[in-house]
């Protein structure tokens, strides 16, 4: 594929992140490199990017960097996905302000991201009331103690629930921000932005935060790098352990056991889940009918496509699209 090929045409999607006294300049500069540098190999329907001061006066990030912002909150009103960096603290208070915009932006169908204890202030605004969530695995119990409404998924990299988006740690944030990359312009783009960053492109959210485990050589994890990549590409086949394995160059049991460890899933769980996200993704664009999606994302028809989604999503294919389609009219 050339260069060309991976010119954007959709409109740029409008990112705003937020900054504050106190700002967490780590999780502050995951949002910028992914969603802020101009990228023109992209074309130019790349992300917009601007930054929204949440406190008045003179914003001090950790580091003693002084930061200057593009303007208010009043820049959330237009924004199509906002960003919210590690809190400045999980006991500090989160101003009514900033709560409000974050619910009104919600409600019209933006969508909300955090970092780490970023999800402190999702929760205070009240946008993660009965949904499943993440963080950083030291303030899991703190968030389940403090929002008991909110369905905390303990040592996982990032949880996406509808709109609303969460990830664990600092690294974690790289990962969520480079699976709404590949949600909003595919896997190619993704990987072309991963491998500006020189971090691997497919650490899927359900891998553990703490890996017991780490696969021991080198080289086995390029292979299973490499698979992944395989597989991503090529979701709508069918793909058994035996030739998985043989793939990459191990024994089945080995191979089980290291997909276990680098994913904290077994290939099938992967799969699925994989597939049921590609799903989503064409449902919510709008264009292919049932049949065509469930073809496209592996799950072969239109009645096995809604079985999967009542099991494991809790809603059909079609009242999905349709949220979808009144989020974006």
């Amino acid at each position: 594929m050339t260069e060309n090929s991976h010119k954007m045409t959709k409109l740029a999607p409008r990112v705003v992140v937020l900054a504050y006294d106190g700002l967490c300049t780590f999780e502050f500069g995951v949002a910028v490199e992914i969603f802020g540098l101009p990228r023109p190999e992209m074309g130019d329907n790349w992300y917009q990017f601007a930054v929204a001061a949440v406190d008045d006066g003179e914003l001090r990030a950790t580091g003693g960097v002084r930061i200057m912002t593009d303007g208010s909150l009043a820049l959330l009103e237009q924004a199509d996905m906002i960003i919210v960096p590690g809190w400045r603290g999980i006991d500090s208070p989160v101003p009514s302000t900033l709560c409000e915009a974050l619910q009104r932006a919600h409600q019209r169908g933006c969508r909300v991201l955090s970092i780490c204890s970023g999800v402190f202030v999702l929760a205070a605004a009240g946008l993660l009331a009965e949904k499943r969530a993440t963080t950083h695995w030291r303030y899991t119990e703190a968030l389940q103690q403090r929002f008991p409404n909110i369905r905390v998924v303990e040592d996982v990299l990032y949880v996406a629930d509808d709109t609303v988006l969460t990830s664990a740690g600092s690294a974690a944030g790289i990962d969520l921000c480079l699976h709404v990359v590949r949600l909003d312009y595919g896997l190619e783009a993704a990987n072309l932005v991963a491998r500006r960053l020189v971090i691997q492109p497919h650490r899927d959210g359900a891998q553990k935060q703490h890996i017991e485990q780490p696969v021991a050589r080198s080289r086995e994890s390029q292979r299973l790098g490499m698979l992944y990549d395989f597989l991503y590409q090529h979701l709508a086949e069918s793909h058994s352990v035996r030739q998985l394995a043989e793939r990459v160059g191990m024994s089945e049991r080995t191979f089980l056991r290291r997909f276990q460890v680098a994913t904290g899933k077994t290939p099938a769980r992967w799969l699925l889940d994989e597939r049921l996200q590609l799903a989503q993704q064409h449902l919510a664009n709008g264009r292919e009918n049932m049949e065509k999606v469930a073809e496209i994302s592996g799950f072969g028809n239109a009645k096995n496509l809604r079985l999967r989604f009542q099991q494991h999503l809790d809603i059909s294919p079609l009242a999905y699209r349709k949220k979808f389609t009144a989020t974006n009219n």
